[in-house]
Formats: C-alpha cells, sequence, structure tokens
C-alpha cells in the first residue's frame, strides 16, 4: 500500500515538473524561436531555399562582375577608337624619279614642297606648301633626306636641308665642296610637340637638291599622344 501511494506522489511531482501551473504569480515560459521555422518543418524545404539563395547571390556577383567587365570594355574601345583616329603618318619624296632634275639654288630660304606622296594618312601634310601641321600634342619622328649631283667633277656641290618647327631651326644638314660630285645626308629627330605646330623643311640661299629618283624625302608620324 505504502508503495502505491509513495508511486503516485512521485508521478504528481515529475508532472509538475514537466508541466508548470501558468498562474497568478507565474511568467509563461519562452516562445521556441524556431517553432516557425520551415527548415524544422521540412528539411528538403530549407536545403532548397539554401541552395536558391546560394544561386541569386552567385547571380548577383556575376551581375557585377559583369558590369564591371563591360565597363572597361567601353574605355577599352574608347581609348582603341581615340588612337586609330589620331593615327599620323606621311612620307613624300621632292621628285618622282621620272627623269633628272635639280630644284634650286635661289637667292633667299625657300619652304621644300615634296610632291610626290607615298603616305598621308590622317591628311595633315600639305603637298601644296610642303608644310605638316601637327594635328595632335604628341610625340613625333621626322626624317629628312638630301642628295644632291653636281653633274661633273670640280663643281660645286651644295646639299643642304633645315628641319624647322614654327619657322624655328630644329636640326640641319649642310655639305658644300668640290670634292665630291654627288653627296647626300639625313636628319632624323624626335620631337614632343603641340597641336597646331607646323613642321617644314627649307632650302637654304644657294644651296640645290638633285636627283632622279626618290632621293630627296621628308616623313614623319605620331609616335603617341600627350594629350
Amino acid at each position: 500500500m505504502r508503495a502505491i501511494v509513495l508511486m503516485c506522489l512521485l508521478h504528481v511531482a515529475v508532472a509538475n515538473l514537466t508541466n508548470p501551473w501558468d498562474g497568478p504569480g507565474k511568467a509563461a515560459p519562452d516562445p521556441d524561436p524556431n517553432s516557425g521555422n520551415a527548415c524544422r518543418v521540412d528539411q528538403g524545404s530549407c536545403s532548397c531555399c539554401l541552395m536558391m539563395q546560394e544561386v541569386y547571390r552567385l547571380k548577383s556577383y556575376f551581375n557585377v562582375t559583369l558590369t564591371k567587365i563591360e565597363k572597361e570594355y567601353l574605355l577599352t574601345k574608347q581609348s582603341l577608337n581615340s588612337v586609330e583616329a589620331s593615327r599620323t603618318a606621311f612620307s613624300a619624296s621632292l621628285f618622282s624619279g621620272e627623269q633628272f632634275r635639280c630644284y634650286g639654288p635661289f637667292d633667299s630660304n625657300i619652304i621644300l614642297s615634296y610632291k610626290n606622296i607615298f603616305l598621308n594618312l590622317g591628311s595633315s601634310y600639305n603637298v601644296s606648301t610642303g608644310i605638316f601641321t601637327v594635328p595632335h600634342s604628341g610625340v613625333y619622328t621626322f626624317a629628312v633626306s638630301v642628295y644632291s649631283d653636281a653633274g661633273a667633277p670640280g663643281i660645286l656641290v651644295s646639299t643642304c636641308a633645315n628641319l624647322q618647327v614654327n619657322n624655328q631651326l630644329v636640326a640641319a644638314s649642310k655639305d658644300q665642296n668640290m670634292y665630291d660630285q654627288e653627296d647626300s645626308a639625313t636628319i632624323a629627330v624626335v620631337l614632343q610637340l603641340r597641336a597646331g605646330d607646323q613642321v617644314s623643311v627649307k632650302l637654304p640661299r644657294g644651296c640645290y637638291l638633285c636627283d632622279d629618283s626618290h632621293y630627296n624625302t621628308f616623313s614623319g608620324f605620331l609616335v603617341y599622344l600627350t594629350e
């Protein structure tokens, strides 16, 4: 009998511990924070949600990366278009090579007008005036070759040319002697110029150039922009 009573009391005590009374003065238990979690209800749905979140994250990452690549591509394309638009090069000879002829001598300095055009990319060289007008600020390289034939031994050879920028002397080649029947020289320079500068070759007074080919030439091209 005592054993039965003890078992009943123990059952009541355990019931009071697991199911507390919510009467006056007794605080309600805290709700389970995960009671509405889909992962607790359905593990399959939870895994699907996690996968969708990861897919969305990767999609957002790729969209941002693609946007950056597109911007870099546009900048590169604009830069390339700028370089292509600024391509500048020219090359011309004083004579066409059809027959032997001379230019000069004159009583004053004369700007040489190279009429036989090999290349005029950008159309910055004026065949009528012999002046190259710089289209873009940058670094340019120029080359001038001069040649003359005295025609006979013992006659003065006077092979001269002056490279000038805005009528200011930059480089010169001058050879006057009676020892050579023919003579030649080359001027090669690299210059940093501004847009609008004018480059030309001047034949000094008393000098002359002769040939029957393309020995007397004037060339130049843009190395890189500095704008």
